[in-house]
């Protein structure tokens, strides 16, 4: 009837998954009616991974590296479905900033005069820890433009969705 389906290549682990895996069949095989919580096997097999040697580790590595391989190799002959991203319609009103976003829009400048080198991520934390440090007080005017403007977005998106339901 029609193609048969391929399941996607199952997806690489780290070196610490293998040495799990590894971990719980030795567990199994030297305590066989012995059960562990999932908890309780996390913590002893952490502790026994800070303790295996570098020569131990590298064994685990390499089945990783392995492994990565492998899956490269899959994917590039998997021809099964692949998620498509949902676009975004470019008619419907955009979601309005928060009041952390307002207030981050207006200092961005400032931040950034005094830190020219930094990047986005570290300017973002800046504002977020200026934001933080903002009393109740200060940070009520972006509360209220953030309400109005959700508000407007509300009342935008109702009537785009009311227009849309009347071209169907």
């Amino acid at each position: 009837m029609g193609k048969e389906s391929k399941e996607r290549p199952k997806v690489n682990v780290s070196p610490y998954v293998h040495f799990m895996m590894d971990f719980r069949s030795q567990m199994r095989e030297q305590q066989p009616n012995t059960e562990y919580d999932f908890t309780e096997f996390s913590r002893k097999c952490s502790e026994k991974w800070k303790t295996i040697s570098k020569k131990e580790k590298k064994k685990y590595e390499d089945l990783a590296k392995r492994d990565k391989d492998r899956y490269q190799r899959e994917m590039r002959n998997y021809t099964g479905p692949r998620r498509e991203r949902r676009r975004r319609d470019v008619n419907a009103p955009r979601k309005p900033p928060s009041s952390f976003l307002l207030f981050s829009q207006d200092h961005f400048e400032q931040i950034k005069e005094q830190h020219p080198n930094w990047t986005v991520g570290q300017l973002a934390k800046a504002a977020g820890r200026m934001w933080a440090r903002c009393s109740e007080e200060d940070k009520i005017p972006y509360e209220e433009r953030a309400a109005l403007l959700r508000a407007k977005y509300l009342e935008e998106r109702e009537a785009y969705y009311h227009q849309c339901q009347r071209g169907n």
